[in-house]
């Protein structure tokens, strides 16, 4: 694990390991745990936030929000575009009208954080995105580029948000074409090549709910860059989901296992309904 270098970061609410909210009548309890590293990569380009987490009276009032955002790499700097990214989200967020329809401007803040790195790198940088609100017990989700966000749910694991990238644009094509072949779309030698991220000209595609989904006790939220969600596989991160305490640490070890040279900067959050 020599090559794991982890550092702190602006714009993060640190998340101590397995604090827990209070019970509160009508809404469940949550814990929540963090994790973060540059992994081989020379710096951190990987930037996320929790608001109101640590807060109840605040959470009650107007909702808990959470969002990972991973800087592109091989594009004018990352960091700044996953910074500016997750300082636009925030702004949005403490503006958020929950009377209001808030899927609607999820979306709104997602194309607002886009046009804010558009005009810093000059459609020249970009950030994937992952965001989530969290309330009255309903979650509220967007995502834009290949990050990852779960839903475990009793023994079940489900991916929430659809990758933009170009493997995802053929399997698309492909089905309108009658075909099915998801190892076809894998081997195209761009399939991992972005087609949607925060800071490009002409950002078309947010993958959103429309309608918020009803978050029920037991339930585990895992948002987290394609460090982590492109290194652990599904069936690994069904069985680190146990909902005991440490399961970011444990994803963590598991991406140290599989000791990739080449491994990206990695982020995970965790949010767990009790």
């Amino acid at each position: 694990m020599a090559w794991f270098k982890r550092k702190a970061k602006r714009n993060e609410e640190v998340i101590p390991e397995a604090s827990a909210n209070a019970e509160q009548p009508g809404r469940p309890a949550y814990r929540l745990e963090n994790i973060q590293g540059v992994g081989a990569r020379a710096r951190q380009e990987d930037s996320f936030t929790f608001m109101n987490a640590l807060d109840e009276q605040l959470y009650r009032d107007h909702g808990m929000m959470f969002a990972v955002c991973d800087g592109m790499g091989g594009m004018k700097d990352g960091k700044v575009a996953s910074e500016t990214a997750i300082n636009s989200f925030r702004r949005s967020f403490e503006a958020l009208d929950t009377d209001a329809d808030i899927a609607g401007q999820l979306r709104d803040s997602v194309f607002a954080a886009s046009a804010e790195i558009e005009d810093i790198l000059e459609g020249d940088g970009g950030s994937t995105v992952v965001i989530g609100v969290v309330f009255r017990e309903q979650l509220y989700y967007a995502s834009v580029g290949d990050s990852y966000f779960y839903l475990k749910r009793g023994g079940g694991l489900y991916r929430l948000n659809a990758e933009h990238n170009v493997c995802h644009l053929r399997y698309l094509e492909n089905i309108r074409d009658g075909g099915f072949d998801i190892q076809e779309c894998r081997n195209d030698p761009e399939a991992a090549a972005l087609t949607q991220f925060l800071g490009m000209t002409g950002l078309s595609q947010v993958d959103r709910s429309v309608r918020p989904l009803r978050l029920q006790p037991g339930d585990l939220l895992l948002a987290c860059s394609d460090g982590v969600g492109g290194v652990v596989d599904e069936r690994e991160l069904l069985e680190i989901l146990d909902g005991s305490e440490g399961m970011c640490r444990r994803i963590e070890q598991r991406i140290a296992e599989h000791a990739r040279p080449n491994q990206d900067n990695y982020t995970a959050l965790i949010i767990q309904c009790l």
